[in-house]
């Protein structure tokens, strides 16, 4: 018989993984991705290879049940050429003792750990990924800079701050750092459908939809083990506070070291971080979006009620507006949905609301929340309510009594993510949303039923009020924020104006005091403006901040002729101080250099336990370093250290920096460095 005698193989590991493009990975093991064939050298104890004559079966298995039926076991044996569209081998070599031989996946194989059976006895092992190289695959993109972006690099930024003020923060990812693939894979493993039915489980990792629900599950742990805990409160006892991380590969390595037990704690950006290394690591094109002024609806009528009390002050409720809010987008085809809804898929791996009894949220096309298309799979009324949700506010009186008060309030603004390429921020709101008051506006609300935004009356322009800043609102300063009330009426207008200042978190939670106002005696003639300047005092406003320094302005209108109240809202970020970076010594592979880091402290306060931290992809050795400060630093002097570190790579990375201490905490900052051969 014509079974090939094999004595032993070289899976060409080297040559595999940078043809696949995951050779960051490591190449001391086979890591190919679906429909391209990779090749290896197969060395024969007996005979030779005769074209026609010599035949091979192989048989590639995944999971613990391989089976057919499911997709999870495939048998081939050689052919002529090699299909792309299937499970295929061929000999591509010359005939002799060594056979080189070719094998492709299937474009819609299941994903992960693989074992190959080459004739009777000879076995090997190799990883699969998703490949959005290949155009047979669900993930395809057909754009060599995207890919770059979006599958290749391994750091990136984030937008926080506030909608007037986006600030960037740059995020170590690690997909490719020594480890994170495996544990990737445990989390899939690790989840509650792979538990119950591990068969059905593995078969479903053919599709990127099922892995992208998944994910956005296990990022967070509310129903399964998974990676991180969330905590929106002040008190990060147990843990350390989401601010203290600068990338994935730290939380995903606690995770996986701890047995699975959950990390804490994440906040919204965090999760979402951590949801793009792992889909990026499994070949799945992502990244992370920032919708400010993001709404929190609890009950599904696209709507958020809102009560303050008659001074202004927002009273505690499930339905908030988050400052901003951070999820990620996937790359993907739609075969479950009509066409037109390929492309990117919003997913939300921080724990809001219930989907199907489990926190997740998504994969639902963003074309989907753009058209109104609310029965589309998965979680669409969500999401469109979180760029789109009406806000109807109440003021709750003493007596128990409320009344409707007007206000101008913004929802969905700014959705941005980072450029192709660039650190730039890319405005995305327009994939999300038709112009406001255009016609298809009207008619993707009308397909979602939205009849509030529908039936909105015109703003009443008589009594104007809105909130001024100065653009130069740093920590430690004190400044002037302005309430401006104008007069568009033909009368004269008599009015109580309450001006207050809050700390506030970045979900919308409400801290103390920073600064407030009662003026009880307004008069305004036709046509008149008047500017009230709130002064807020360092010495006031900061004990009051957490760490996301955030203070809420609001300014509550009240006129006594007709009895009318209104509000306006407005959030600042106060600017931390920016942190220096010089990269000292010629940046190439393995070569030692240092990063010499200042900071000067814009208090009036001197700072201890000061800290300064790095980390970056193939810069750090998959590590974060850190640098303490043994002296305080008096106002106005410069905290300085110099940290050393190794790159291993050559290209552009991101080495990330934060600093710490006991005034100022986590001021984040970042430098590209370019390190050569």
């Amino acid at each position: 018989e014509g079974s090939l005698d094999i004595d032993h193989l070289n899976l060409e590991c080297e040559f595999n993984n940078v043809d696949h493009r995951t050779e960051l990975n490591g190449v001391d093991r086979l890591i190919v991705r679906r429909g391209q064939p990779f090749t290896i050298s197969v060395y024969l104890r007996s005979g030779s290879y005769q074209p026609g004559v010599s035949s091979l079966d192989c048989v590639a298995e995944t999971g613990p049940q391989p089976s057919e039926q499911y997709g999870t076991k495939a048998s081939f044996a050689l052919s002529a050429n090699i299909d792309t569209s299937c499970w295929s081998a061929s000999v591509t070599g010359p005939p002799g003792d060594m056979v080189v031989l070719s094998i492709c996946s299937s474009p819609n194989a299941p994903i992960g750990r693989y074992t190959l059976t080459l004739g009777r006895s000879v076995r090997t092992e190799f990883i699969l990924l998703f490949n959005p190289w290949c155009p047979g695959d669900a993930v395809y993109m057909d754009n060599e800079q995207s890919l770059a972006e979006y599958i290749l690099a391994q750091d990136g930024i984030i937008f926080r701050g506030s909608y007037k003020h986006p600030i960037p923060t740059a995020w170590n990812f690690g997909q490719f750092e020594h480890g994170i693939l495996d544990i990737c894979l445990r989390i899939l493993d690790m989840n509650p459908k792979c538990l119950r039915n591990p068969g059905k489980d593995y078969s479903g990792r053919r599709n990127a939809v099922y892995v992208s629900r998944v994910l956005s599950a296990m990022v967070n742990c509310n129903d399964d083990k998974g990676v991180l805990l969330g905590r929106w409160t002040t008190d990060y006892e147990g843990g350390v506070s989401p601010l203290y991380w600068r990338g994935s590969v730290e939380i995903l390595r606690n995770w996986d070291q701890q047995a699975c037990q959950p990390v804490r704690y994440g906040q919204c950006w965090v999760f979402a971080a951590v949801a793009c290394t792992v889909s990026r690591a499994l070949g799945i094109p992502c990244r992370i979006v920032t919708n400010y002024l993001s709404a929190h609806d609890t009950n599904n009528n696209l709507v958020i009620e809102r009560y303050v009390n008659e001074e202004g002050e927002l009273m505690k409720s499930k339905e908030m507006i988050w400052n901003y809010h951070c999820w990620v987008e996937s790359w993907m085809t739609r075969p479950d949905l009509k066409p037109d809804f390929n492309g990117w898929q919003a997913s939300d791996p921080t724990p809001q609301e219930k989907s199907e009894d489990v926190y997740c949220c998504g994969p639902i096309p963003v074309k989907a929340i753009k058209e109104g298309e609310l029965t589309f799979k998965y979680d669409a009324s969500f999401v469109f309510a979180e760029v789109n949700a009406d806000v109807l506010t109440y003021m709750k009186k003493k007596d128990g009594s409320t009344s409707n008060v007007t206000s101008a309030t913004l929802v969905g603004q700014k959705i941005s993510t980072k450029s192709v390429g660039s650190d730039a921020r890319e405005d995305i709101t327009h994939i999300y949303k038709y112009p406001e008051g255009s016609d298809e506006e009207r008619e993707a609300f009308k397909r979602a039923d939205h009849q509030n935004k529908l039936l909105h009356q015109k703003e009443d322009l008589g009594l104007l009020l809105s909130i001024k800043v100065t653009s130069d609102m740093k920590k430690g300063c004190d400044f002037d924020v302005f309430a401006v009330v104008t007069n568009n009426t033909e009368h004269e207008k008599h009015c109580r104006l309450v001006f207050g200042s809050c700390a506030m978190s970045y979900s919308g939670v409400l801290g103390g005091n920073c600064g407030f106002k009662d003026l009880l005696n307004v008069r305004l003639s036709p046509g008149a403006e008047r500017r009230v300047p709130l002064t807020l005092n360092y010495s006031k406003y900061g004990g009051q901040l957490t760490e996301d320094s955030l203070i809420r302005l609001a300014a509550l209108l009240l006129d006594y002729s007709t009895g009318e109240a209104k509000l306006a809202v407005r959030n600042i970020v106060l600017d931390d101080p920016q942190i220096k970076v010089r990269i000292l010594g010629e940046p190439k592979e393995n070569r030692k250099l240092a990063a010499e880091i200042t900071l000067q402290n814009p208090l009036p306060e001197p700072l201890e336990d000061c800290c300064f931290s790095i980390e970056g992809s193939n810069l750090t050795g998959g590590r974060v370093i850190t640098e303490r400060l043994g002296c305080t630093v008096g106002p106005g002097e410069e905290a300085k250290v110099k940290i050393y570190f190794t790159p291993t790579h050559s290209g552009l990375r991101k080495l990330v920096v934060d600093f710490d201490s006991n005034k100022l905490c986590h001021v984040k900052g970042y430098r590209n460095v370019i390190i050569g051969k």
